[in-house]
């Protein structure tokens, strides 16, 4: 039966085309989300500032909450407090341990300034000149005795070059006592570099330098890198979860598109199949000679598919490292795992597709089988019941739990899987489905195009598995496209809104490198301003035994300064005032309090960005969109408790009539980096993580739709070439090729109303429990062009597959023989 196989291949070759292309891009696809996660889950980072170190020891990055398993991340770098310092270095089989301040200071070519002594565990050494002393720096280049002005902490200070270290690029060296007095929490290092002496066991010092502080990680070898750069940490989970994410729906796509193929090969193939089982070939070599097939076709194509794979990985890592989802400093991998992942899943999809395909056709009785083959009516088993009603009920759990749980942006952890759940359950039932839908479209369609119509109606009814099998690639492409399109926009107006709503400032000062805290006091004094705050935002965790409005994610914070009921802080009060929002203060969501218990004059205990545990007393309670909550606090607490220090917004509120932005520019003016900016600046920043992750959704989406489309074409142009010898039978009794062409597209327009219906459906099921728990709206937000190119690409695939082959087919005589028939 395997050489019968390979002949058959050789013939045939039409008609695996189909699966091999579904399979080298699946393969390719699958590939490509593997290596993200392995380059997510390996996060190599090559040290450049901490080459020469053996250890380095670290702040833990995340916070474990009282009664929550998961522990939360935290966002701002932890350090290493000062007084560890000298246990490091008594620790055994440490030689010596040197501690890195790092903080910001932005001049010409430098964008960072450390202390002296950290230059050792790189090591730099000077080309020129010599260790710096007090008001002295060490930069990369220049000259020695040049002046250099560097902006820290917002304000520029001027420092004498004394020493050149070229490979330094983008640091600046301070002498100790400067960095200590530059940096803004002096009481802890960024991280400290460990040398130990060489044979020495560096897993054994690594556990006992873990020891010395349960808040302490010690890193090894490439991971040593992270230490220079904390936020490949972060960036490490969202690719991670992003990688995963949509490696299972192209997984699940790519079996399911590979397995209707090949599927819808061995449909074709139901006449060949009836002659076989008519001359005895027995079940067992049917099936055996399908199974032969699905093989010799995945396999090369799993191997031409493996080279796509790999630049298509690359290329995702790049776009999503350009949009800061994941760092550019980490190294992309992409090893025998993936491969093993894509291959592996293109395989089983191909092989049991086939099985389920030789299962039917080896188990119908020859003469049945050539019925059958005449005209396939048969699909319902109750294997394809129970599964599409278990897949249809997944969809309708996921959409209650979305409905009535979920809040917020949390919802889309349920209603995107729900997609996949409705796309699957109703393509398993296709032929119901498309009947149900011809039965609604075919009366204004048999109205508008009349005869052609009638017989287009007429062939579509007939051919109802036909019809299913045409429609549901369409249904998958604006089902999954459509959803995720419109959960996007939807979110991101929500949040836009939710912001917004409450927003007062008139005008913003930004500055990258910080603001001095003497900017505010000077912006307070321009004419016609009413109120000014610093703005600052980090992430926190609420350590409440009692449930808070935040997930193990953690709760975002925004930093503001004390103010009346006029001031800028974009918050709705429902108690209190923030007039008192000083010292170790909080003002907290409405609906927090009344979960909590915790109202005015409450305390309640939080852990900041960079680990530090506080009590605090609220002073306010405000209104807040369910999902979008967040917790206020004093500017100069959540400052305190960053990884930089800076100050990098303030905002400003106008009085009534009075226009302040020349003012303001005019004190933006006299320092140096800063810049005015209206409050649409506030509203961008607001939802950058969000525009950002649209980007990445419509992206990753787009690249679905280009499989699903593969699968369309497929479809549709291996179905319209299996048609030659019915149009070449019309012919013969008297239709024009014109009117064979004007009947199959009344049937390509009937399949596309077939497809957009059925997937606007499984959209709508996915999108409007989420929009209602999202935005309180019925109805999703977005430009209604999305869903017009949706549709109009599914009509032109649908269209251009059906007709081109057609118009090729028909150029022929109709008593031309079609021996591949």
């Amino acid at each position: 039966m395997m050489r019968l196989a390979v002949r058959t291949l050789r013939h045939r070759k039409s008609g695996f085309i189909a699966t091999f292309i579904a399979v080298v891009f699946g393969t390719a696809i699958v590939m490509a989300c593997g290596g993200l996660m392995e380059t997510g889950i390996r996060s190599n980072v090559e040290p450049e500032r901490l080459a020469a170190t053996s250890l380095v020891v670290t702040g833990k990055q995340s916070h474990h909450r009282p009664g929550v398993e998961d522990p939360t991340p935290l966002t701002e770098r932890v350090g290493v407090p000062i007084d560890l310092l000298a246990k490091i270095r008594s620790t055994e089989g440490v030689s010596s341990a040197v501690g890195d301040y790092t903080f910001t200071a932005v001049g010409p070519a430098v964008a960072e300034g450390h202390n002296w002594s950290s230059a050792a565990l790189a090591p730099y050494e000077l080309s020129s000149g010599k260790a710096p002393r007090f008001g002295q720096v060490v930069v990369s280049s220049g000259k020695v005795g040049e002046q250099l002005t560097l902006l820290i902490n917002g304000e520029p200070k001027t420092f004498t070059i004394s020493g050149i270290a070229p490979r330094a690029a983008s640091h600046a060296f301070f002498s100790d006592r400067d960095a200590a007095q530059l940096v803004r929490n002096p009481s802890r290092f960024a991280d400290v570099g460990v040398l130990v002496a060489p044979g020495t066991d560096l897993s054994a010092v690594k556990d006992r330098l873990e020891e010395v502080d349960g808040n302490l990680t010690v890193r090894a070898g490439v991971d040593r890198g992270l230490a220079e750069h904390p936020d490949a940490e972060s960036h490490r989970t969202a690719l991670i979860a992003i990688a995963g994410s949509f490696g299972g729906i192209a997984t699940m796509t790519m079996m399911f598109v590979v397995a209707s193929t090949l599927a819808l090969a061995a449909q074709h193939r139901q006449r060949e199949f009836a002659l076989l089982r008519g001359i005895g070939t027995t079940p067992g070599q049917v099936r055996r000679m399908i199974l032969g097939e699905a093989l010799m076709v995945s396999l090369p194509a799993v191997v031409l598919g493996c080279l796509p794979g790999i630049f298509l990985g690359g290329f995702l890592f790049d776009q999503l490292s350009s949009h800061g989802v994941a760092s550019p400093v980490i190294e992309f991998s992409q090893g025998w795992i993936p491969f093993a992942a894509g291959a592996g899943a293109a395989v089983l999809a191909a092989v049991g597709a086939a099985l389920i395909a030789a299962r039917k056709s080896a188990k119908i009785k020859p003469v049945e089988a050539l019925v059958e083959a005449s005209l396939q009516r048969k699909w319902f088993s109750w294997i394809r019941l129970l599964f599409g009603l278990l897949f249809l009920g997944g969809g309708m759990a996921l959409l209650i739990v979305t409905a009535t749980v979920m809040s917020g942006p949390l919802a889309a952890s349920t209603a995107g899987p729900s997609i996949l759940c409705w796309a699957i359950g109703v393509a398993l039932l296709g032929p119901f489905w498309s009947k149900l839908v011809l039965g609604i479209w075919r009366w204004p369609v048999q109205a508008l195009t009349r005869v052609n119509g009638r017989l287009a109606i007429r062939n579509l009814s007939a051919r109802s598995v036909a019809l299913s099998a045409a429609a549901m690639p369409v249904m998958l492409a604006v089902g999954i496209s459509t959803a995720n399109l419109y959960m996007q926009t939807t979110q991101v107006h929500a949040s836009s809104e939710a912001f917004t709503r409450d927003l007062r400032a008139d005008a913003v000062l930004v500055s990258e490198a910080g603001l001095s805290p003497t900017v505010l006091s000077q912006v307070r004094e321009v004419p016609g301003v009413a109120s000014a705050s610093a703005f600052v935002r980090s992430m926190g965790a609420v350590d409440d035994p009692r449930k808070a409005p935040f997930d193990e994610d953690g709760a975002p914070i925004i930093g503001v300064d004390a103010q009346g009921a006029e001031g800028t802080a974009p918050v709705r009060l429902t108690s209190g005032s923030l007039a008192g929002l000083t010292g170790a203060t909080a003002a907290i969501p409405e609906y927090m309090a009344q979960k909590t218990g915790r109202g005015v004059g409450s305390e309640i205990t939080m852990t900041l960005g960079d680990g530090t545990t506080t009590r605090l007393r609220v002073v306010a309670t405000f209104a807040a969109e369910r999902g979008y909550e967040t917790i206020i606090l004093p500017a100069s607490l959540v400052v305190a408790h960053t990884t930089d220090g800076l100050t990098k917004q303030i905002l400003v509120r106008a009085a009534p009539g009075a226009d302040v932005r020349p003012g303001l520019a005019e004190l933006a003016a006299a320092h140096p980096g800063v810049q005015v900016a209206d409050r649409s600046t506030l509203v961008a920043s607001n939802v950058e993580d969000l525009q950002t992750q649209a980007w990445i959704n419509y992206m990753l989406v787009g690249m679905l739709i280009a499989y699903t489309a593969v699968s369309v074409v497929n479809t549709l142009v291996s179905t319209t070439l299996r048609r030659r010898r019915e149009f070449a039978l019309q012919r013969l009794t008297g239709s024009t090729r014109f009117q064979v062409l004007r009947m199959l597209t009344t049937e390509s327009a009937l399949v596309t109303l077939t497809g957009v219906t059925l997937g606007t459906a499984v959209a709508l099921a996915c999108l409007l429990p989420f929009s209602a728990k999202v935005a309180n709206d019925a109805l999703p937000t977005g430009p209604i062009w999305i869903y017009l190119v949706v549709v109009g690409a599914a009509a032109l695939l649908t269209f251009a597959s059906t007709l081109i082959p057609a118009t090729t087919t028909l150029r022929h005589a109709p008593t031309q023989p079609t021996y591949n028939d």
